[in-house]
């Protein structure tokens, strides 16, 4: 079923609906929405007429506090945290330490253009003790990408060693396991959805952390984030204004109070819209509400809330803008830490 559909079946008037939509009255999973034509499994809206005016898909969220932690909705186009030499820009810590009217401390990051799914800690020792748990693996991170090409039907888990320089200034991975500077990343992958022959929706599970991990391993595979000029070069760059990359799940054990707390937010609106528009470009089109909502990945798993969720808002999150799109225009021929031989003293260069 539309989303616009279930909201006229609630009885709220078409004008009431898309108002709703527009001001984030309407939440999907864990992550308000203004996709009026989105597929959704009526169970899982929530019409929220008291929640606070905010501009979907540009201001960040707050989806569930208490007086330890929060966790947050971040649009795309925001820096997580304040960035070298952009400090006249906002962050989605300042903006949460604005709503929760005390500093928050950041446990871990998502890139400025991924939306989604990020937790930040309200005391300085619940911070290290959430830190801890990102350093074993004991949080629960899925990803959702949008890729180039055909993706294997059969689930996969792609392992490296990522290094900061692989030859070329950008992160990659590293042939060497034995190289000081290699850390080892591990994702596993599975295919949630095929669009004929032009891109796929995947699911990347996280089983290591590493700055751009996801990114890194899907264009290994074969297979780049749409809209990923670092990864991806210029022809997977220019399809999408951003990457396709979004952080749908976060679960984890509450490190004071030993609740399990599991957070789902859909694919964003833009991504979602994209995957309809690939949808009918390669006439994949099913009848008006017989299309099973797929992209809900984190239903496959137990979704447990124990305690109540806010939608507390920050307004000001910049629109995607034309600089934060062509950051990073580098290609490389390879995501492979290169290797190169040195010329003896004296040694003539070729032409």
């Amino acid at each position: 079923m539309r989303l616009i559909d279930h909201l006229k079946s609630l009885g709220l008037a078409p004008r009431t609906a898309r108002q709703a939509l527009t001001t984030g009255k309407v939440w999907y999973g864990d992550a308000p929405t203004a996709d009026a034509s989105r597929e959704v499994q009526p169970e899982r809206v929530r019409y929220r007429p008291s929640s606070p005016l905010i501009r979907v898909g540009r201001d960040p969220v707050i989806v569930y506090r208490d007086e330890h932690l929060a966790v947050v909705w971040k649009p795309a186009g925001l820096l997580a945290v304040p960035a070298a030499g952009r400090h006249d820009e906002a962050s989605l810590l300042g903006k949460v330490s604005g709503l929760l009217r005390q500093r928050a401390f950041v446990v871990h990051r998502l890139d400025e253009l991924t939306s989604g799914l990020m937790m930040v800690a309200r005391t300085a020792e619940v911070a290290a003790l959430l830190r801890a748990m990102f350093a074993a693996h004991a949080i629960e991170r899925h990803y959702l990408a949008i890729v180039n090409g055909v993706f294997a039907s059969a689930p996969q888990t792609q392992r490296s060693f990522l290094v900061r320089n692989r030859g070329d200034g950008l992160r990659g991975a590293s042939d060497d396991e034995d190289d000081p500077s290699g850390r080892e990343a591990v994702t596993h992958f599975s295919l949630v959805e095929q669009f004929g022959k032009e891109a796929a929706l995947v699911e990347a599970r996280l089983e290591t952390g590493r700055t751009h991990q996801v990114r890194i391993h899907l264009a290994e595979l074969g297979h780049p984030v749409l809209g990923d000029k670092l990864y991806g070069g210029h022809g997977v760059g220019r399809r999408l204004p951003r990457y396709a990359l979004h952080a749908c799940v976060l679960g984890f054990r509450h490190p004071v109070t030993g609740r399990t707390l599991r957070f789902v937010a859909p694919l964003a609106d833009d991504l979602e819209q994209h995957t309809r528009a690939l949808r009918t470009h390669t006439g994949l089109l099913s009848e008006p509400g017989s299309r099973t909502p797929a992209r809900d990945i984190g239903n496959r798993g137990k979704h447990v809330h124990e305690t109540t969720r806010t939608d507390e808002t920050a307004k000001g999150a910049r629109p995607l803008g034309k600089a934060a799109r062509e950051r990073g225009q580098a290609r490389p021929a390879s995501t492979r830490k290169r290797r190169t031989r040195q010329k003896p003293p004296g040694a003539r260069r070729g032409p």
